[in-house]
């Protein structure tokens, strides 16, 4: 291992005997490990992470706002008289000194959760029953945050769905076109210069006051929630790092992007990248099920729209980036990031075809 996770453990207010240390998950931002400690002859674990300063520059405010919300989460769900709130939401356990996380010599930030156990994350979206808990897990996470008290959270990544200035970005690098690339995407171009108006409509919906800032997850992948080993039920929203000041509609928007489709972000066969009607159902019906009463009406008219927007945005992305020389999104081979902007359009096109009927599905669930 790269970390000396011993020495870091001991830094935390564990009453035990460490025993052994493994990274754990497939996450690619920050470093984490499950811990073995020995605690009265039972074995208990824990989770120890580094949180990435290269990603994440302000890591104080991230695991401030980390901090917050999991003190919140756990009294709300008390109030609501749920007895297991240790599996519900992440449980942060303080360094010896109280605090909420450690920094060590080299400026690193490290916390520790209670590991939740008999519970796992999927990678890959299985049936519509996980759409249904995902989207109902995420719905309860920005429920239980919409009476969060105190100063707004801070914005660790500002502006991150912000479509309006990131199709502002598209242009200027179009504009730019440092690697002459835009003559062979031209289609890709124009497929997006059809839809910006689209970029507009939440931004401009935030800014009037109709649709309010809420706190929300920002990467709402089925890999973001723990399911029960046995019920299947969603219990726990995990990864909080992005967690900040946002919109509903960004969140439910990306389910609908990462849900809905049988394929994944690199699949070339444009033909099988579709919205399967059913999934989007599954998500609709389990974050109305959840946050449908704290949702206002432009939020509820706008939910099928989100899922073409997060796709529209996604796909402007990979497409700057190619445009921009592949300088952000990793890549696997030079058109990479064209592949995936294609992908990401044909899903678009996908729901544009079914909009209605995915409007027609929200007015249903919700009367």
């Amino acid at each position: 291992m790269k970390h000396d996770i011993r020495s870091i453990f001991a830094n935390f207010n564990i009453p035990g005997d460490f025993v052994s240390a493994s990274p754990h998950g497939n996450g690619h931002i920050n470093d984490t490990y499950a811990i073995t400690c020995d605690q009265g002859a039972s074995r208990l674990r824990y989770i120890i992470q580094r949180v990435n300063h290269n990603v994440f520059k302000d890591a104080a405010s991230v695991m401030k706002n980390t901090a917050r919300i999991c003190r919140h989460s756990r009294d709300k769900l008390r109030e609501e008289g749920i007895r297991d709130t240790t599996r519900r939401t992440l449980t942060l356990v303080p360094t010896n000194n109280g605090a909420d996380w450690f920094v060590d010599a080299s400026g690193n930030h490290w916390r520790c959760f209670l590991f939740i156990e008999r519970a796992r994350s999927y990678d890959i979206i299985e049936n519509t029953g996980q759409a249904y808990e995902a989207a109902r897990t995420f719905g309860t996470f920005t429920r239980l945050l919409a009476d969060l008290p105190g100063e707004r959270l801070v914005e660790v990544i500002p502006n991150f769905h912000n479509t309006r200035k990131r199709y502002e970005n598209f242009q200027k690098t179009l504009a730019a076109d440092s690697l002459n690339r835009a003559t062979k995407v031209k289609a890709e171009i124009a497929f997006l210069q059809q839809r910006e108006t689209d970029c507009s409509v939440v931004v401009d919906a935030i800014a009037q006051g109709k649709v309010p800032e809420r706190v929300t997850h920002n990467d709402t992948k089925l890999n973001n929630i723990l399911l029960d080993d046995y019920s299947q039920q969603g219990l726990c929203v995990i990864d909080l790092d992005t967690a900040m000041p946002g919109s509903a509609l960004y969140d439910f928007g990306d389910m609908v992007r990462s849900a809905t489709t049988p394929t994944s972000e690199d699949e070339t066969d444009l033909a099988r990248v579709v919205c399967r009607q059913e999934y989007f159902e599954a998500l609709a019906r389990g974050y109305l099920d959840a946050l449908g009463d704290t949702l206002n009406t432009e939020e509820k008219h706008l939910l099928a729209f989100s899922g073409k927007l997060l796709t529209l945005e996604v796909g402007m992305r990979f497409l700057t980036d190619y445009l921009a020389g592949d300088t952000y999104f990793k890549i696997a081979h030079p058109e990479h990031n064209l592949e995936r902007c294609r992908n990401q359009f044909a899903l678009v096109a996908s729901i544009e075809r079914q909009l209605d009927a995915m409007n027609a599905l929200v007015e249903k669930l919700l009367h």
